[in-house]
């Protein structure tokens, strides 16, 4: 219900402040397991992604934040939880949890903030050879500015099966580039 009540509220500031604009929701499956890897340009952008998702969306978070009164508890409700930085088993662990029963994760590849296209990190790669679940690229494009335009782009689902079938011991950095390869086009083909 707080889920819900968050989500109202964070899409009508996002379309006044922000003037967001979502494209390709019909692209995300309606059930099953879903990873949602998106570019990763402002602490903004978890809701900008999630708050049009009909389904719930679940992020993981760095510990820190859930230590910050009354953000920690929004942050929760948000649908985050905790992840100590270097203890990578435990939040991978979480995530195939989630994505076990079905639910949706939205994961930042690039594992922070980052407009220069650094190297996207192997976890989101790793969570998805590991569950199995849909994997769809979200482009955020633009930038955060008061009554500016705002865009998030859902793409069609990256296909990773051909990759996983092969005897390779590099599948994981394979993996990674063909989500970041997708979502760094979705972005040159929206600026």
């Amino acid at each position: 219900m707080l889920y819900g009540i968050f989500r109202a509220v964070f899409n009508v500031l996002y379309g006044l402040l922000f003037r967001l604009e979502v494209r390709g929701l019909e692209n995300i499956p309606k059930e099953g397991s879903v990873i949602l890897c998106s570019n990763h340009i402002s602490l903004l952008d978890p809701p900008a992604v999630g708050i049009r998702v009909p389904r719930k969306v679940h992020y993981m978070a760095k510990d820190e934040l859930f230590k910050i009164p009354v953000f920690g508890s929004l942050i929760r409700a948000w649908g985050a939880f905790p992840v100590k930085r270097g203890v990578g088993k435990d939040a991978i662990r979480a995530a195939l949890n989630l994505l076990g029963e079905g639910k949706v994760m939205g994961i930042f590849p690039e594992g922070t903030r980052n407009s220069d296209g650094a190297a996207a990190k192997k976890g989101a790669a790793m969570i998805a050879y590991r569950s199995g679940a849909a994997i769809i690229p979200v482009a955020v494009v633009g930038h955060y500015k008061l009554f500016r335009k705002m865009r998030v782009f859902y793409g069609k689902p990256v296909d990773i099966s051909a990759i996983i079938n092969e005897s390779s011991p590099d599948k994981l950095d394979r993996i990674t580039d063909a989500i970041m390869s997708r979502i760094y086009e979705m972005i040159e083909k929206n600026k």
